[in-house]
């Protein structure tokens, strides 16, 4: 019985060594610092009371270094699976009081052990990241537990959803594990990311420049659109990620949960039937459109904060999930550029992947000219967006609020490259380019003879919106597949999703596509 008692009393032990991590002291000042410990932070996103931790007890091997006289119960990540909204998930948080959360090889392989298990199970994998990068004492066996961890991403990408939140330093080879996940949100003013930090480039290029500026939350959610979400604090961000994953399946063989709702399905909102202006130079907000639309005007906007002349996001219609791609004519006119057409073709693939509907609000009067655009590849970017639509097999639904002019009309989920079901309002501008560039090339001449050019040229351009500003020329053709008044949307929306929810589309077969990266 004594012996029984020593074991035990061990177990004990190290149990609360290992939720000691590295000691009060490193955690009052993870505190001090305005961040959560790794345990803390699981016990915010999972269910109560449904976190199981895997090896607990785990440590790493190094002896290098006096490494051997230094090891934590652990070993600076806390690994396992829970529950959220009573739906499995696994989890990682990297335990910054632990060797600043770096990684060492056995750090790596309580990553990868829950990410198999998270892909055997179908069930979706949330990295919480706050570490010093590579553990050097270490050398490469850090460096192949980095690749190892990306080799799963890779492989279990449109698998099962994976979600990373960046709760403090994520620098040099850690960034690219988040990079690949589905989702980044970060916290502001406490989380940054990086390949080279702020001394390297100092030294390298003579610039001066912070770790915030540099990659801080708000630089990248408003320049180079790595993180998708940005909350105030890690409680906000958390549940943030508990929301986002509310829209979406737990692998890609289910369909989405399904969302209560009383609003009704054959709600009308007289507000839409005003909404677009007469004038058809002048901007609308297009989220008071989707919140016009959705059930209970919940709109879940994704990258709010990069590429503002297109939206994505998540919305219910009729308790189900659907995945929302709209122009946005209160910026750039709604046109499309380099970093609308980078955001929204991801955002469309990661629904396609998941079986989760597309609903796209149309008004786009182009692609944005310029030779920062030519120069920058605006043809394989925009190419992007046609390919990810055109490969996309969910149910897709399509309407045009106002202009869909030129390529930018294919591109945006027209009936040519697959959409089942294009909608259009009686507002809805329909052509190769507006009126006015049109009037230009077609009568040229014409106007060149007149006797009075302005008034001949606005003649010919009232022709051209007679013919064209309309949509009933491109119903004629089959294109438009109804017509129908801004107010009867949403009814319009729920009754052709409801239609298409038994949808079956292949593609041909091949091992991958080539997508103009």
């Amino acid at each position: 019985m004594a012996i029984e008692n020593k074991v035990f009393e061990k177990l004990e032990r190290l149990s609360r060594e290992a939720e000691a991590g590295g000691g009060a002291a490193r955690i009052q000042k993870q505190h001090d610092g305005g961040k959560l410990t790794a345990r803390e932070r699981l016990d915010l996103l999972l269910d109560p009371g449904s976190f199981v931790e895997l090896d607990k007890l785990k440590t790493h091997r190094c002896q290098d270094f006096g490494m051997g006289d230094q090891k934590f119960a652990g070993d600076g990540v806390v690994t396992g699976y829970g529950t959220i909204d009573g739906r499995t998930v696994f989890v990682f948080a990297q335990d910054f009081t632990v060797f600043g959360g770096s990684l060492s090889g056995a750090f790596a392989e309580k990553i990868c052990k829950i990410m198999d298990r998270a892909g055997e199970v179908g069930a979706p994998v949330i990295g919480l990241n706050d570490s010093g990068g590579a553990r050097i004492q270490e050398g490469v066996e850090s460096l192949a537990g980095y690749a190892d961890i990306f080799l799963r991403n890779t492989l279990f990408s449109g698998v099962i959803p994976q979600l990373s939140a960046i709760l403090g330093p994520c620098a040099g080879g850690a960034v690219y594990s988040p990079a690949i996940t589905d989702f980044v949100s970060m916290v502001d003013q406490t989380s940054y990311m990086f390949i080279t930090g702020p001394d390297v480039i100092k030294a390298v290029t003579h610039e001066e420049v912070t770790k915030e500026q540099l990659g801080g939350a708000m630089t990248h959610a408003s320049k180079s659109g790595v993180a998708h979400l940005v909350a105030k604090n890690e409680k906000e961000c958390l549940a943030q990620l508990r929301h986002l994953l509310s829209f979406m399946p737990s692998n890609n063989r289910e369909l989405p949960p399904f969302g209560p709702t009383e609003d009704p399905s054959d709600r009308q909102d007289d507000a839409l039937d005003a909404i677009v202006p007469a004038q058809a130079n002048k901007p609308y907000d297009m989220k008071e459109v989707i919140t016009g639309l959705v059930d209970d005007g919940h709109f879940f906007e994704i990258q709010e904060h990069y590429a503002g002349n297109i939206l994505i996001g998540f919305a219910h219609f009729g308790g189900h999930a659907v995945g929302i791609v709209a122009n946005q004519p209160a910026v750039l006119a709604g046109c499309l550029d380099i970093d609308a057409s980078i955001k929204a073709a991801r955002f469309v693939r990661f629904c396609d992947a998941f079986n989760i509907p597309l609903v796209t609000l149309v008004d786009v009067p182009g692609f944005l000219p310029g030779t920062s655009q030519e120069y920058g590849g605006i043809i394989k970017h925009g190419a992007k967006l046609l390919y990810a639509f055109a490969e996309a097999t969910v149910p897709k639904v399509t309407v045009i609020t106002r202009k869909a002019y030129g390529g930018a009309y294919d591109v945006m989920a027209s009936k040519h490259i697959r959409a089942d079901i294009n909608l259009a309002w009686p507002t809805a501008e329909i052509a190769v380019m507006g009126p006015d560039g049109a009037v230009n090339i077609i009568f040229k001449n014409e106007i060149a003879r007149a006797a009075d050019p302005a008034a001949a040229r606005a003649q010919y351009i009232d022709e051209y919106k007679e013919k064209f500003a309309n949509p009933f020329k491109v119903a004629e053709l089959g294109y438009i597949d109804a017509v129908i008044r801004p107010k009867e949307t949403r009814g319009k929306l729920i009754s052709a999703l409801t239609m298409l929810r038994g949808k079956r589309q292949v593609l041909p077969p091949k091992k991958h596509g080539n997508i103009p990266l």
